[in-house]
């Protein structure tokens, strides 16, 4: 089932992110193409508010697509205008605490889920389980494929100085 997500109302809910922190739409789009990963095939379209990323294009890909508004009244009028356009919409799922939003979703036969409850679902896939003090791992250290991925996401290649 694809999901139509309000970006900046699930980036609230989600433990360990801030509005405020300048990448806040990045660090939803990894979490939320790690979640798409583990459910293939699974086609995300995210909608932002205004964002200070303002990227979108480095932020699409593998099954998530990145629209920014250009105010935060224009995401929800871009979210009820795509539930509008949804060609099969029972298939569709949209993650909103936005009452208008999800109203729109709701009269198209849409599955609404709160975006409170859906940070929970993916909190739980970003929380490896617990173990015990004895069997603790050392810290993962990046791949040479992950990092250049996250030096793509921000502009940034590879041996750049940075003074």
């Amino acid at each position: 089932m694809p999901l139509l997500i309000d970006g900046h109302n699930l980036i609230a809910q989600m433990p360990g992110l801030r509005l405020s922190d300048v990448d806040d739409e990045a660090q939803l789009v990894m979490i939320l193409r790690r979640y798409a990963a583990q459910r293939r095939g699974r086609a995300i379209v995210v909608v932002f508010d205004q964002g200070a990323y303002g990227h979108p294009q480095h932020l699409d890909g593998y099954g998530v697509t990145c629209i920014f508004a250009r105010s935060p009244q224009d995401a929800d009028a871009q979210l009820i205008r795509r539930i509008a356009a949804i060609t099969n919409p029972r298939e569709w799922a949209v993650v909103t605490a936005d009452r208008q939003v999800a109203q729109a979703a709701a009269a198209r036969g849409m599955r609404v889920i709160d975006s409170r409850t859906f940070a929970q679902t993916l909190a739980t896939l970003e929380s490896p389980p617990r173990r015990s003090a004895d069997s603790e791992k050392p810290e993962r250290t990046p791949g040479q494929s992950e990092v250049e991925e996250w030096l793509r996401l921000f502009g940034e290649e590879e041996g750049d100085d940075h003074q």
